[in-house]
């Protein structure tokens, strides 16, 4: 067993161009003053720091690390979730997805995916040099539409898109392991790496892996309806990243797991700040110990009710209280009666 570090906060969702959020250190101060101990750093905004830059100079590595560090704060990983996103998209989703990449490539799918590539390699190099284990992403999707699927699928489509998601993804995960990085995709709805039937398919098309792994965020599988419990029990050898947030779903007669196209205030299913929904932490953080998960429990603040600073003020206090830390003792050590191989043989009666 080990214990869970933290806590630490996912800084997507806070950027901003007003104080205290509008750049690395003025963020990292408040979120040091408020308790937290490192940040998980969105790799695409340049008001956190420039990727390319942290690749390609252990210097400017260094001194952003030292610059946190002097705050009190670690960074837990790196997140490439918006540029890994198009290192697989179908072409119905290209306009919307063209906002992930820079303006020079929007209608150009092919340049974009290159681009992203390229990002997704750069933060295996940026990660080394920061001294981190593992960066956060999604998989990207080629299947999505077909969740669903009416008409049916035609045979052998499921096999022939993993087969290439498979093929764009093996070449970059040969190069996070000639770095020593491990990528944590988030299983998460729109990306066909979703659930454990998804990661596992996408697994045997990039032969195993060891450097493919999960983001383990039990949200996600509250909205899906799925054992997010007995999830980690089938994957916790995998799981190298943890998001900590909340959910709820709420049974309705009008709508289901999809949504109904509806804003997230009015999905039976939506995200909460944490300890306004019904995720059972207390579950996920004794069985990621008693797994030996000894990363960084995450805040991913997100929530349709709550106004972030109050969620992430809160959410400090909350980490702390689940922490466990693990014991290195036996409860009933005290009326142990020692090691007696004689003793041992008298109580078997041999």
């Amino acid at each position: 067993m080990k214990t869970i570090k933290g806590p630490a906060i996912f800084l997507a969702q806070f950027m901003d161009d007003k104080e205290p959020f509008n750049n690395l250190t003025n963020i990292g101060k408040w979120l040091s003053e408020l308790g937290y101990k490192a940040v998980q750093i969105p790799t695409w905004d340049s008001r956190c720091l420039n990727l390319q830059k942290i690749a390609e100079s252990k210097t400017y590595a260094d001194e952003i690390k030292g610059s946190l560090m002097d705050m009190g704060l670690e960074i837990s990983e790196l997140s490439v979730h918006l540029q890994s996103q198009l290192v697989a998209t179908h072409p119905a989703y290209d306009s919307m997805f063209d906002g992930f990449a820079p303006a020079a490539l929007h209608n150009n799918p092919k340049a974009r995916t290159e681009w992203a590539v390229d990002q997704v390699k750069l933060a295996a190099k940026a990660s080394k040099n920061l001294g981190l284990k593992t960066v956060a992403a999604f998989s990207g999707s080629l299947l999505w539409h077909t969740v669903y699927p009416w008409p049916q699928r035609p045979a052998g489509l499921v096999e022939d898109g993993f087969n290439e998601l498979g093929k764009r993804w093996l070449p970059i995960l040969d190069e996070y392991d000639r770095h020593g990085i491990d990528i944590a995709y988030e299983l998460h709805p729109g990306e066909d790496l979703h659930d454990g039937v998804t990661f596992e398919r996408f697994l045997d098309t990039v032969q195993q892996h060891n450097r493919a792994n999960i983001l383990y965020d039990p949200s996600h599988f509250v909205l899906q309806q799925l054992d997010y419990l007995q999830f980690i029990d089938f994957y916790h050898e995998r799981i190298k990243a943890f998001h900590v947030k909340d959910a709820e779903f709420l049974k309705n007669g009008k709508s289901g797991v999809y949504g109904g196209y509806q804003d997230w205030i009015d999905r039976p299913g939506r995200f909460r700040s944490l300890g306004d929904g019904q995720v059972d932490f207390k579950g996920i953080f004794t069985k990621l110990s008693r797994y030996g998960f000894d990363g960084w429990a995450v805040i991913e603040w997100e929530c349709c009710i709550k106004d972030p600073v109050q969620g992430a003020t809160e959410g400090v206090d909350f980490v702390n209280r689940h922490i466990i830390q693990v014991t290195k003792k036996t409860f009933d050590d005290f009326a142990n009666a020692g090691a007696d191989s004689e003793l041992n043989k008298k109580i078997l009666g041999i």
